[in-house]
């Protein structure tokens, strides 16, 4: 009996190593639990940090406020302008391929239609290269930061959208807000157009292009792939909320083409970007540097905005991130070799990066 016991002992008894990361993890968990409120139905969060050997998913909270299904660490989301990070690479990658050039006009890679709508919209189509789109300095007008876009989407939350339609209302609604490369104006219509541009070198779909020049199964990611494009029986959504407003219906194609899109994990987020920047996505090294680039402008832009992707400060650490506009936010700290990706079901209202970032960091470095 004392040789059972000994036994048994030795193997549930935790190394002081593990039984840190337990605790770390547990407080990991209670961090998610104090984020949960009337206002936030629910949050999932991932950390990868290799080198501290943590790889963590955490939920807290429900996937759907009126049923109150509990939330899953699984789950996936809308990740809305985080898909520019994968629209961005994705270039990048058929840069490296030689099938584009970063320098090359716009207009050669989109239809003579859509370039028509933009030049009679006063946007110089001699000018825009795929490298103003890439780092918002096109001077294109925002069709989704427009009021009237919102107030449409609320009216006929069903309606579904066309990348023309877009385009369209880039042009019906706003005005060009200066020439190409004199200024950082982020830009939703610029990423709906490199949509286009991926659609038309790779003769796919912009789901099929992304995942096969990405090769992102190849990575493991398995869970990141556009809405509508996921068998129904793999469909594990979670509710996502505006101002109270559940947006589980809305018609994906309010952010559809290249702006957003894409549904993923927060496991799947993170490993995206531990691959990005630890040189699994791209086959040279210094195509990361090109991706990283700063730009410069005669004015200080609102953001520190590269290519599909923009340098922040969090606590005052390093970081490269990427949110989006139902909640999403990925960020990278180079000096930790350390991802934190997190989805609130309903967008934190303080500003700057979504608060549990910066708690996680914090816990990180002690």
């Amino acid at each position: 009996m004392r040789i059972i016991l000994f036994f048994f002992l030795s193997f549930t008894i935790l190394s002081p190593e593990c039984y840190c990361q337990v605790i770390l993890e547990d407080i990991f968990q209670k961090k998610l639990d104090d984020q949960v409120n009337d206002m936030v139905p629910g949050i999932l969060a991932h950390i990868e940090s290799p080198d501290r050997s943590i790889s963590w998913s955490g939920a807290s909270g429900f996937s759907d406020r009126v049923s109150k299904t509990k939330l899953n660490p699984s789950q996936s989301f809308r990740i809305a302008s985080v898909t520019k990070t994968f629209v961005a690479a994705t270039i990048l990658r058929l840069w490296e391929d030689n099938r584009l050039s970063l320098d090359d006009l716009l207009a050669m890679y989109i239809s003579n239609e859509h370039a028509g709508i933009l030049s009679r919209g006063g946007y110089d189509m001699n000018t825009i290269t795929l490298r103003h789109l890439l780092t918002h300095s096109s001077g294109l007008y925002d069709h989704a930061q427009s009021d009237e876009f919102m107030k449409r989407i609320l009216t006929d939350p069903e309606h579904e959208w066309t990348r023309r339609e877009q385009i369209e209302s880039a042009i019906a609604w706003g005005k060009p807000v200066g020439y190409a490369g004199e200024k950082f104006s982020y830009s939703d219509t610029g990423y709906i157009l490199l949509g286009e541009v991926i659609e038309n070198i790779t003769g796919k779909s912009l789901n099929d292009a992304i995942i096969e020049v990405l090769d992102l199964r190849g990575l493991g990611i398995k869970n990141t792939i556009f809405e509508g494009f996921r068998p129904p029986d793999r469909e594990d959504r979670i509710h996502q909320y505006y101002n109270g407003i559940d947006t589980y219906d809305f018609n994906p194609s309010i952010d559809f083409y290249g702006g957003g899109g894409l549904i993923s994990t927060t496991s799947d987020l993170a490993a995206f970007f531990q691959c990005l920047f630890n040189n699994k996505v791209f086959l040279n090294k210094s195509t990361l540097d090109t991706m990283l680039y700063q730009p410069q402008y005669e004015s200080a832009p609102s953001m520190d905005y590269r290519i599909g992707i923009f340098r922040i400060l969090i606590n005052d650490i390093e970081a490269y991130t990427h949110t989006g506009f139902w909640g999403t936010q990925v960020v990278y700290i180079p000096s930790m070799n350390t991802t934190i990706a997190v989805n609130y079901s309903q967008r934190w209202v303080t500003k700057g990066p979504a608060p549990i970032i910066s708690q996680i960091l914090a816990l990180l470095g002690n």
